[in-house]
């Protein structure tokens, strides 16, 4: 009788993940670093997930410069409002000067 050979974990140390991680997060794809490195995807993603700020933004992550990127949005959205605001009191009180000459 023989017994299936165990199978043996691979170590990756701290810079080989740093590294597997930089390239998935400057936009290459994960099915092609897998294959090339001969590392899961799913090893790659769980890396990934485990790295604060690594989740990209259609997953729901919220890092924080997420957030300071979000409070700039909104604070240059209210500035927008308010400069089409004023933009369109002026477009108005050129209206009635010209009107009244």
């Amino acid at each position: 009788m023989s017994f299936p050979k165990k199978k043996t974990r691979r170590k990756y140390d701290t810079s080989f993940k740093d590294d597997v991680i930089k390239m998935a997060l400057a936009g290459r794809p994960i099915s092609e670093i897998s294959n090339s490195l001969g590392v899961s995807a799913s090893l790659i993603h769980r890396w990934c997930k485990t790295i604060p700020g690594t989740k990209k933004k259609n997953e729901g992550s919220t890092s924080s410069l997420d957030i300071n990127s979000l409070q700039q949005i909104e604070q240059l959205k209210a500035d927008l409002r308010r400069t089409e605001q004023e933009r369109d009191i002026l477009k108005k009180a050129l209206g009635i000067f010209s009107r009244g000459i």
